[in-house]
């Protein structure tokens, strides 16, 4: 999925970076409210992680505007500020989650996954569309119970297929879920992963619409 850490913070917000990347989300990283707002007019962004203590504008004040303007997009709260009072202030404005530093980046991983898959409309951990599995948590793959090793870019890309079955998703758009700003993308990286799954799945299991985009059928 892609994601904005919003965090001024230079070693924290590296660290986040780095760690969700190694989990194959792309990331983007800014460092106060005012590039926050910027990123979050131009980018669609599955998840934000923002401090509050930020620069400038503040954290909240960069969530009351964002929903303001009626983005949906999930925002999971990191911040020092633990106290009752401030929690409520953060979650009335709009925030899906609440995580006080310092964390653990598994738990913060949990907590993404979780705003993303209530955002999705989805209760369940585990995506499943006719014989496949998909486990977020464990990246892990089984197609009628056997597994199938998939590269993190690969599970990506297969994850964002399967969140709405039926619904064709443009190169464009799985390239931004794929990749971040500072990350160079082949012109033909989507298709690229595209054929491996297809060798890895099967050949049905991804459509391509041409001028349109990739789907995975609705039935399977």
């Amino acid at each position: 999925m892609r994601v904005l850490v919003v965090e001024d913070d230079a070693m924290l917000g590296d660290g986040v970076r780095r760690g969700l990347r190694q989990l194959g989300h792309a990331v983007d990283w800014v460092r106060d409210g005012a590039e926050a707002d910027l990123a979050l007019a131009g980018e669609p962004y599955d998840v934000v992680l923002l401090d509050l203590g930020l620069p400038g504008k503040g954290g909240l004040d960069v969530l009351r505007d964002l929903r303001r303007r009626g983005r949906g997009v999930p925002v999971v709260i990191i911040t020092a500020q633990d106290a009752v009072s401030q929690r409520v202030a953060g979650l009335d404005a709009g925030a899906d989650d609440y995580l006080v530093k310092p964390f653990d980046l598994d738990e913060l991983a949990a907590r993404v996954r979780a705003v993303q898959r209530r955002s999705s409309g989805r209760a369940e951990p585990l995506v499943e569309h006719g014989p496949l599995t998909l486990n977020p948590a464990s990246h892990e793959v089984f197609l009628a119970g056997a597994p199938v090793a998939l590269s993190a870019r690969e599970f990506a890309l297969l994850q964002a297929l399967l969140e709405h079955p039926g619904r064709p998703i443009s190169r464009a758009r799985l390239e931004e879920r794929l990749y971040g700003w500072e990350e160079q993308v082949a012109s033909n990286a989507v298709e690229v992963h595209v054929h491996a799954l297809r060798r890895k799945l099967g050949a049905e299991w991804i459509k391509t619409l041409r001028g349109v985009g990739y789907m995975v059928p609705r039935r399977m």
